[in-house]
């Protein structure tokens, strides 16, 4: 078991370091944007999100890549798009004294890093199913979520150090360096593709196959993408101290969920993990609305963090299984999809929610979301035993 453990962590590595260059910006664009740039919040919003418009754009092809080459390709060009991106944010950067340039060159940023995110988000997991076999499916997820939000936990602390301390440039320059080296560390990797002879479905039709997973997984993504890129704002209008601690404190509670409890998708199925993890985060963002204190925030982004941890392996492994191997890798890209759409629209609608309503009912709007994808996870489950939904 520990050999598949360290084979799966080989390729997690390339999750890693695709997330932590995502995770070195997260935290500090929306500060540069508004209070170097002096642009809107919503503004800020929209340019991280956009990230998400070309992510979801690739994912598909990254998994057609997969399917027919092998993941190793589409590795390697996410790896390129990371280097190009830190490099652009450099320039970006330096010409902080010409806003709207800047936030032109910003969008241009977001959009390659989008694309890298794209190539990167389920070849790895692939890599590692190919390397490992299909039964270890669910541990390759899980593994492979670790690398991500453990990438996000430590880049986005580590982004605000070190843009506090030595300025966006050096951080800029760091995604700059990590893409590089993902990419010579993919280039030495032994490529590997699926043997299946099975024939393979249309995208679109794998799409829809696992689109109800996938719309319960983007509700649930709407709390991370809340935390994460609201909460230096929120912590800064409300005076406390401590916003890098909380998204931290979410992320480390994400880390050891999948670690100790990645098991439990296999004792009692993906439906029941993913209905348990959903009512947990919601639980948790009720907390992080009703906190009167940093203290009681930290309380709820555990818990939050904790609940957030299963549902994309639990309602992963689901979806996987109504598809042929030879089209896993477009599944998994299509179930990827619906992370990057919650991710992109959670900057824009929550900041619209902001601008409505004010900063104190983001959380409760989050919560709500989460809950209705608790609601619909109910549905799907209460479906596939009437036989409703095939199961595999």
């Amino acid at each position: 078991m520990s050999r598949v453990r360290s084979t799966i962590a080989e390729f997690v590595a390339f999750t890693f370091i695709g997330y932590f260059t995502i995770g070195l910006a997260l935290a500090v664009l929306p500060f540069f944007i508004y209070h170097d740039l002096g642009f809107s919040t919503m503004t800020a919003g929209v340019v991280i999100s956009l990230q998400y418009i070309t992510t979801f754009l690739f994912r598909g092809y990254a998994g057609s890549i997969v399917d027919k080459q092998g993941p190793k390709p589409a590795v390697i060009m996410g790896m390129i798009g990371f280097g190009v991106s830190g490099a652009l944010l450099v320039v970006a950067y330096f010409l902080k004294g010409i806003p709207a340039l800047s936030l032109s060159l910003l969008i241009v940023t977001r959009l390659t890093t989008g694309f890298a995110e794209g190539m990167i988000g389920a070849s790895p997991i692939n890599w590692a199913i190919l390397a490992v076999g299909d039964e270890h499916t669910s541990k390759a997820i899980s593994y492979n979520g670790i690398g991500s939000y453990g990438a996000l936990a430590i880049g986005a602390p580590f982004g605000a150090i070190l843009h506090h301390n030595f300025g966006m440039s050096t951080m800029a320059g760091l995604i700059m360096i990590c893409g590089i080296v993902g990419y010579y560390y993919a280039r030495g990797k032994t490529p590997l593709k699926s043997t299946s002879t099975a024939p393979r479905q249309p995208f679109m039709d794998v799409f829809k196959t696992v689109t109800p997973f996938g719309v319960c997984l983007a509700l649930g993504g709407l709390g991370f993408g809340t935390i994460s890129t609201f909460i230096t704002l929120y912590y800064s209008q409300l005076g406390w101290q401590g916003a890098v601690m909380c998204l931290s404190t979410f992320s480390i509670s994400f880390i050891l969920g999948r670690l100790f409890f990645e098991d439990y998708i296999n004792r009692y199925g993906g439906m029941k993990t993913a209905i348990f993890c959903l009512l947990t985060e919601a639980i948790g963002l009720a907390i992080l609305w009703q906190a009167y204190s940093p203290h009681i925030a930290l309380v709820g982004a555990c818990i939050a963090g904790f609940g957030f941890s299963l549902v994309f392996p639990a309602l992963g492994v689901e979806a996987v299984k109504l598809v042929p191997a030879s089209n896993k890798g477009a599944a998994l890209g299509g179930y990827g999809l619906f992370i990057d759409l919650s991710l992109g629209i959670t900057g824009p609608l929550v900041g619209l929610v902001e601008s409505t309503f004010g900063m104190g009912h983001i959380f409760m709007f989050s919560m709500v979301m989460v809950f209705t994808g608790f609601i619909i996870a109910v549905l799907i489950n209460y479906w596939q035993h009437k036989g409703e939904i095939p199961v595999r």
